[in-house]
């Protein structure tokens, strides 16, 4: 039954895909609004964890009729972004450059040249994917990822990545090869907003609420002293992007790993937080990002 499941979402990919081959870019992004405002209304479940996560983060700061636009917005900005990565996915990724602009490249060029590699950590925000295409011209490009569950739609992705100049590491495989690429001065791409299970998780503050959070960033960069940079990609006028590369992570430290740990794992959730404040509706609200709970 799975793999039924599995041929259907892909002939209907493949179905879906071909017109953004011959169409303007423009009308392009027009049908992701489209598909997503299709999407708000046929997708019960995620509109009700989009508006449930909505009001944990600004329920006591928003009016309701607030919170339903910004959750349209998201649905709209999700398709846009799903689209864009398949019409731009087609274009070499110099090309991509033009629908580009960079802000604080400076930053990543300093931290390269102490040749301990770059962690580079960001969200579920803008459009993540589009930013390895301009980052892996600057160096070699490492990015952490979980396969989907549909083999072939993960093939379909890996293989976008990969014409942007990406490597993809899985999770399972990670550790070892991240500490590898590290030593070699690479850069590494790391999103650290989605829920983990509580075995794999710290839990900080999150809009208010405590959020089941990954500490592999913080470890890394604890066992490497790689630079820590904040990395953030979004859409602005004109059917382009902002790449926003900030300074890297300043911290004091303990010397206590686990202590160390969870400081900057909040440090690095909290420049997140201030991100989506900016900007909420260019975040993946579609996400159950509070799903995992703190022991009682």
């Amino acid at each position: 039954m799975a793999k039924l499941k599995d041929s259907i979402e892909y002939t209907i990919y493949k179905i879906l895909k071909l017109p953004l081959f011959f169409l303007p870019r423009k009308i392009c992004l027009s049908l992701g609004t489209l598909f997503g405002r299709l999407l708000y209304h046929l997708d019960k479940k995620h509109r009700h964890i989009t508006f449930s996560n909505l009001n944990t983060a600004f329920g006591t700061q928003l009016s309701p009729s607030e919170i339903k636009r910004i959750a349209k917005s998201c649905f709209e900005h999700f398709g846009r972004t799903l689209v864009d990565i398949l019409k731009i996915g087609n274009t070499w990724r110099e090309e991509i450059n033009r629908f580009v602009d960079v802000e604080g490249e400076e930053h990543l060029r300093k931290s390269l040249r102490l040749g301990r590699g770059v962690l580079l950590f960001s969200a579920h925000f803008g459009n993540w994917e589009i930013a390895s295409a301009f980052l892996s011209q600057r160096g070699k490009l490492n990015v952490i990822a979980r396969p989907l569950d549909n083999e072939s739609l993960e093939q379909e992705l890996s293989r976008i990545r990969e014409r942007f100049g990406a490597t993809v590491i899985y999770k399972h495989q990670a550790a070892r090869s991240i500490l590898r690429v590290l030593k070699a001065n690479e850069m590494v791409a790391i999103l650290i907003d989605q829920n983990v299970i509580r075995s794999q998780a710290v839990f900080v503050d999150f809009f208010g609420k405590p959020a089941a959070t990954t500490p592999s960033l913080a470890t890394f960069f604890l066992k490497t002293q790689a630079p820590l940079i904040p990395v953030f990609c979004f859409p602005t006028s004109h059917q382009k992007y902002c790449l926003q590369i900030q300074e890297p992570l300043k911290a004091a430290l303990t010397g206590e790993e686990k202590t160390d740990v969870l400081k900057i794992t909040q440090l690095c959730t909290k420049i997140i937080q201030n991100q989506i404040q900016n900007c909420p509706e260019f975040w993946f609200w579609l996400h159950d990002r509070w799903k995992t709970r703190p022991e009682k």
